[in-house]
């Protein structure tokens, strides 16, 4: 489970590379994880969250 967000619990998406030939292989797309240090409970701690969940934390602080 290190692949998730811990704040909106977004996680890795799977689908099909398709060449020029049209051939499937199977592949991958994580989330764009980054740590992130948030005020919880008045401590810091270090948290690892999407950048798209930060930019709406940031925007919802307002």
């Amino acid at each position: 489970m290190s692949r998730v967000c811990q704040v909106s619990g977004v996680g890795p998406k799977s689908g099909n590379n398709r060449s020029h030939s049209m051939i499937a292989t199977r592949r991958v797309w994580n989330a764009n994880l980054q740590k992130y240090k948030v005020v919880i409970d008045g401590k810091e701690v270090t948290v690892k969250m999407t950048a798209r969940a930060h930019r709406a934390l940031l925007k919802n602080a307002k």
